[in-house]
């Protein structure tokens, strides 16, 4: 193993080394009710362990919460790119377009989840749509933004280049504006599915449903704390495992 490799392992780990002694260090010296590192693995050993169990309904392996969160994240995200890769589309390839919505865009944009969420509730009466809503507006902008980013930045030889083959506009989008825009629109991809996972913990706290977001907060009014150190690391590693995810596909397509 080289030594740059060696490296390269060595320095995450001493990263979550600091973590965990500034968090044992918290423990006490800070707040007697955090509990240290291992009193949390003890108490939360059986979430973890048995990820994939249900006791109850309020009593589920980590993993099994998780899931429940993805499967909200998924669809949320799946609707939001849904709109916002057309509109972005549409905004880049119009002026007149661009004038029009970039105000609202730019109003719409830093309205945070907590404020969306009711708005959700109140129209469809329920948590579940509430909740998809919220994702998806709230996660659209950055796929909407890079898209109409990666259209402005194509050179104007490749349109020179359309007129000329006197190509439709069809394959004008399949052979030119695709390809020229797809790395932007999976940095846009990547963004928007990083702030639909923290849409989602934010949602099922607030409504309750089944989740990690939902288990948090269940844990936090039963005033078990390891419980919510659990959720919050749970929360991270999955929000690195997505974004790891999308940031591989999107490296694969930088290199074609």
């Amino acid at each position: 193993m080289s030594t740059q490799r060696i490296i390269n392992f060595f320095l995450p780990c001493l990263g979550l080394l600091m973590v965990g002694v500034l968090w044992w260090l918290a423990s006490v010296y800070v707040s007697k009710d955090l509990p240290s590192p291992w009193k949390s693995w003890e108490e939360s050993k059986l979430y973890v362990l048995k990820p994939f169990e249900k006791r109850g309904e309020t009593d589920q392996g980590i993993g099994l919460l998780a899931l429940y969160s993805l499967e909200r994240v998924a669809k949320g995200f799946m609707l939001g790119i849904g709109l916002a890769t057309p509109l972005g589309f549409l905004i880049g390839l119009s002026k007149s377009f661009h004038r029009m919505l970039d105000p609202v865009i730019q109003i719409l944009r830093p309205i945070s989840p907590l404020a969306w969420l009711p708005l959700g509730l109140v129209l469809f009466q329920s948590s579940e749509p509430a909740a998809l809503f919220a994702i998806a507006l709230c996660s659209m902008w950055p796929t909407v933004l890079n898209t109409m980013a990666g259209v402005r930045s194509i050179p104007q030889d490749y349109w020179n280049v359309a007129k000329v083959l006197r190509l439709s506009k069809a394959k004008t989008f399949i052979k030119i504006l695709l390809p020229a825009t797809l790395p932007h629109i999976f940095t846009g991809y990547r963004l928007s599915l990083g702030i639909a996972w923290l849409v989602i913990v934010a949602s099922e706290m607030l409504t309750g449903t089944p989740g990690i977001g939902g288990f948090l907060w269940q844990e936090y009014n039963s005033l078990i704390y390891a419980h919510i150190l659990l959720c919050i690391l749970a929360i991270g590693v999955v929000g690195f495992v997505l974004d790891r995810m999308m940031g591989f596909v999107e490296a694969r397509l930088r290199s074609v």
